[in-house]
């Protein structure tokens, strides 16, 4: 009776594997743009593989458990001395070795075709969009057109899109689901992140770094629009939307939420942090205390310095 409680609770753990692999209102299982696809075929045949791995050892289970059960006519019965089988202990090495390979070369390769321009887009000529990451908004900068947003970025459909991540402050990750991966935005770094959108319509983004309190509301929307819709946007933004000051810039770095904000020029005409800079100048850690500790600044000295802090060494 154990034995058969034991082997439903054993199949209802993996039931959830079957209903994520074919539960099509999760975004990612929604693609709309070729890099997603590709993470989602990844993922398909990461779940395929290993629940067909799954069924394996738990029929095995049920078959030994089964086969090997306690019964009346062979109770006291004592099994021979074994000494083993090579046979068996090649196999049960070898196996684990299979299944590695089978997920790591189309890992590999998923991984390395992401980090390029998609298949059958190598033609065109990407939209390059600095990204921002702050405490808690995104900061979306447009250097060939001169113009800036917070919050929500617009982008030409079926135009390759090339992201240049970077952050003013903490570490945070920048993921739109039905587009493409995630990546993290680190300051004094610069990573590149590649998608397009085959179709138009609106996505939601976010970060999905535990940076602080206002992480979880740290949302954007990116817009895909025909190429047409998409000129006319950025045409009407250079001429209604308001010039964004440097002073004004120091204000969008510090730690909140804000709604969408639309520029006519960038902040890169003062600081990229992807270069890194004058950090102190920018961010502001007497607004992040938190549990009674204050935030700080460390410059290269402090990195440098040999001396040792009450949390001792790493």
């Amino acid at each position: 009776m154990k034995s058969k409680k034991g082997l439903l609770l054993s199949l209802l753990a993996i039931l959830p594997i079957f209903v994520l692999s074919g539960c099509e209102s999760m975004v990612v299982f929604d693609p709309k743009g070729p890099v997603a696809k590709s993470l989602m075929d990844l993922i398909n045949w990461s779940l395929i593989f290993m629940t067909i791995i799954v069924l394996v050892v738990f029929g095995l289970f049920a078959y030994i458990v089964w086969k090997y059960r306690a019964k009346p006519e062979n109770e006291g019965y004592e099994p021979p001395e074994e000494h083993g089988s090579t046979v068996l202990e090649i196999v049960w090495t070898v196996i684990p070795f299979l299944i590695i390979i089978a997920l790591t070369i189309p890992t590999v390769k998923t991984i390395y075709a992401v980090e390029d321009i998609p298949k059958n887009y190598e033609d065109q000529e990407p939209v390059v969009i600095n990204v921002t990451s702050a405490d808690w908004k995104w900061i979306f900068s447009y250097p060939e057109e001169g113009i800036e947003t917070v919050n929500y970025v617009k982008i030409p459909a079926g135009v390759p899109i090339e992201f240049k991540l970077t952050s003013a402050g903490t570490m945070q990750s920048f993921w739109v689901p039905q587009l493409a991966g995630q990546k993290y935005t680190m300051y004094g770094a610069e990573t590149e992140l590649y998608l397009v959108a085959d179709h138009t319509g609106e996505y939601l983004g976010q970060n999905t770094n535990f940076n602080g309190k206002g992480y979880a509301e740290m949302q954007f929307n990116v817009e895909a629009e025909t190429q047409e819709d998409y000129d006319a946007w950025v045409d009407e933004v250079k001429d209604t939307a308001p010039k964004l000051t440097e002073d004004k810039y120091k204000e969008l770095l510090k730690p909140t939420h804000l709604g969408r904000m639309t520029f006519s020029n960038t902040h890169l005409e003062w600081i990229d942090h992807g270069k890194g800079g004058t950090s102190n100048y920018y961010l502001n850690p007497e607004l992040y205390k938190v549990h009674g500790y204050q935030g700080k600044i460390f410059d290269h000295e402090d990195a440098d310095s040999e001396e040792k802090t009450d949390g001792g060494e790493h």
